[in-house]
């Protein structure tokens, strides 16, 4: 594998400087020209309502000009008073005129105010709401998972974990693409826009804290990077990496990833035995899309099938995990299941199914 030097990394890096920005799932809202042109449309409304009140009743009020109001001073009236200007020259002079003025264009006075005001208190107050939501979220997450790189692999691995039973609100997406963020918090998922080999864009997605990190970068140098500086923020985190070359593999898991999946290598191999076997190639696949179909769980042995062999259980066991060995169903020393063994078993799923992702460190070899 060919690392870029540490200049050519520092070259890489001030490339790649852009605001370390956390974004939260929004809700739809509608569109910034539509809302304005709805506030202008309700003012107008009150803008008619208050100048056809004053015309209804103006005998009641007296103009220093010619003493009477018709409706066009009626609406000067009412744009005047509405907008707190007040020249003085159009007054009520009768107790009906002046009632109705305290009890009706005086709430109308203030609701006009807030309609027209309302969008620029909105702006202002939008970055406190924005500084109150970021940090109430980062008080509350704990044990989430962060995934870096929301490319096809990235997206694939969130849909497999969310369909074990994870909420989304537990996963943070971190990825240096401003659409890409922006896709990920359309899905629903809290995003950070960043370069991942930093630390502090790690940092800001809560890493320390996190109990899983997916790392499916777009080049293997990258996921190496991304590695080294997440298993130093985070020692007891689970890390699993994609790489794009199998020779590269190696050297992800002495960064700190504890699994390594070579995407080529795994893709060749599923069209390979698509070629040597269609059925086989469904089956497999059908296996590896969680949530439908067949699905590879891993769950622990309970009390009941202590001491039974792996083939006298109802699932169908592939693997038994004892210590940091994975054993074959069909390996003499497995012998009798143990109550620490955990068992990896093909069920079927249903939509109502939902596994909890296993929280445990994954064997050493």
């Amino acid at each position: 594998m060919k690392l870029p030097g540490h200049d050519a990394i520092a070259r890489q890096a001030d490339e790649h400087l852009v605001t370390h920005k956390v974004k939260l799932p929004r809700k739809l809202v509608e569109h910034p020209i539509r809302q304005v042109g709805k506030r202008l449309s309700w003012a107008l409304v009150v803008l008619v309502a208050t100048a056809l009140i004053v015309w209804a009743d103006s005998d009641g009020y007296t103009d220093n000009s010619d003493q009477s109001v018709d409706l066009l001073d009626a609406f000067y009236y009412a744009t005047v008073t509405l907008s707190t200007t007040g020249y003085g020259d159009i007054t009520p002079v009768s107790d009906a005129a002046r009632l109705t003025n305290i009890f009706v264009i005086t709430p109308l006075r203030v609701l006009f105010l807030i309609i027209l005001v309302g969008t620029t208190l909105e702006a202002l107050t939008e970055r406190t709401r924005e500084e109150w939501r970021l940090n109430r979220w980062r008080s509350t997450l704990r044990d989430h998972t962060v995934v870096v790189g929301f490319g096809t692999k990235g997206r694939s691995a969130v849909r497999t974990v969310c369909a074990t039973g994870l909420r989304k609100e537990q996963v943070v997406v971190v990825d240096p693409s401003g659409k890409a963020i922006e896709a990920a918090t359309a899905d629903g998922f809290a995003g950070v826009i960043g370069d991942a080999t930093r630390s502090e864009v790690l940092k800001r997605a809560e890493v320390h804290r996190a109990r899983q990190i997916i790392i499916a970068t777009q080049r293997d140098d990258t996921a190496v990077l991304v590695a080294l500086t997440a298993r130093q923020l985070n020692k007891g985190a689970k890390i699993v990496a994609a790489v794009r070359e199998e020779e590269n593999a190696p050297l992800l898991k002495q960064s700190g990833a504890d699994a390594v999946i070579t995407s080529a290598s795994a893709a060749g191999r599923l069209l390979g035995l698509s070629v040597l076997s269609p059925a086989a190639g469904m089956v497999m696949e059908d296996l590896i899309s969680q949530g439908s179909g067949l699905d590879l769980v891993e769950r622990p042995v309970i009390k009941s099938e202590v001491g039974k062999g792996p083939r006298e259980v109802d699932d169908l066991v592939v693997s038994v995990l004892r210590g940091h060995r994975v054993l074959g169903y069909d390996d003499p020393a497995v012998g009798g299941l143990e109550l620490t063994d955990r068992l990896i078993t093909i069920i079927r799923a249903s939509p109502g199914t939902q596994i909890a992702p296993d929280v445990r460190p994954l064997p050493q070899d």
